[in-house]
């Protein structure tokens, strides 16, 4: 048996479980979101799994810090800059893995 659930609903699961503080409500909205458009583009449901969603997913407040969760290597030379630093971080995410834009800043990416 399956069940439509909108955002509240979502937000509402989180909370039940006691894992409201594990994303951001930005985070948690952008996660919805993200997950509706992936049911309309693969046209499959999917099922509503507060903990694996928290094993699946991480926020990070940049792309350079989920990078450096990683133990990434930059690879760039020492003086390059913070946007620099954020750019290739972000483009080596984008191909290791599934990130989320959070509004006001921040990322999602799926774990690997």
């Amino acid at each position: 048996m399956k069940q439509s659930v909108n955002f509240y609903d979502f937000e509402r699961a989180f909370r039940t479980m006691d894992r409201d503080n594990h994303f951001s409500y930005h985070g948690l909205r952008a996660l919805f979101d993200y997950l509706e458009e992936m049911e309309e583009d693969t046209g499959e449901e999917i099922e509503l799994d507060v903990i694996a969603l928290c094993c699946e997913f991480s926020e990070y407040t940049s792309a350079l810090e989920a990078a450096d969760n990683y133990s990434w290597d930059l690879g760039l030379d020492d003086d390059a800059d913070e946007e620099e630093k954020e750019t290739a971080a972000r483009e080596w995410l984008n191909d290791e893995t599934i990130v989320v834009d959070v509004d006001g800043g921040g990322i999602i990416i799926q774990d690997f």
